[in-house]
């Protein structure tokens, strides 16, 4: 018995008459850019103003929490390597999700923020949450795994970049 399922991957309307499923189709990632967007620009704006963690040493600051993960970390030697400069490490990454945020949320060079994003994710994982047991307890491999989206995507809709690309078509069609 066959299941009443639906399986194009298109849109049956020839005259552009587009349904609900449609349009969610093509305003999927809106969402998860915005999440991405707003919670990295909270986590690069977090530690910058968070004067402990801004610190080689103490309670709460990046020096210790690398100190604690080194032995535990799937690259000890990236932690080794932060180390050296903790506090200008902890800058870098703060700026760089900082970064990574606003290119995401304004759908701003939409591709290299999220490359961005899931390298950060990924430099977090193999370090920081590496030795989360099981490994789903870890947050920074999910975020790895929702950038993905958006490096293979880009942001099409409601985004600088969409904006952008209109423009570049619409004088492409000005000087033929």
């Amino acid at each position: 018995m066959t299941h009443g399922m639906r399986t194009e991957t298109h849109s049956p309307h020839l005259d552009g008459d587009r349904d609900w499923r449609d349009t969610a189709t093509r305003y999927a990632l809106v969402p998860l850019r915005l999440f991405l967007g707003i919670t990295f620009i909270y986590a690069g704006l977090d530690k910058l103003t968070d004067s402990a963690f801004m610190k080689d040493s103490g309670a709460g600051s990046i020096g210790d929490m690398m100190r604690g993960v080194r032995d535990s970390s799937a690259l000890p030697a990236l932690v080794d390597m932060a180390l050296e400069s903790p506090v200008a490490f902890g800058y870098a990454i703060a700026l760089g999700e900082l970064a990574v945020g606003i290119g995401a949320l304004l759908g701003l060079l939409t591709r290299l923020a999220a490359l961005g994003g899931a390298l950060i994710s990924l430099s977090l994982w193999l370090t920081v949450s590496w030795a989360a047991d099981p490994y789903y307890y870890g947050n920074d491999l999910p975020y790895l795994m929702a950038w993905t989206p958006l490096v293979l995507a880009g942001a099409p809709l409601l985004s600088v970049d969409a904006a952008l690309r209109a423009r570049r078509r619409q004088r492409a069609g000005e000087y033929r």
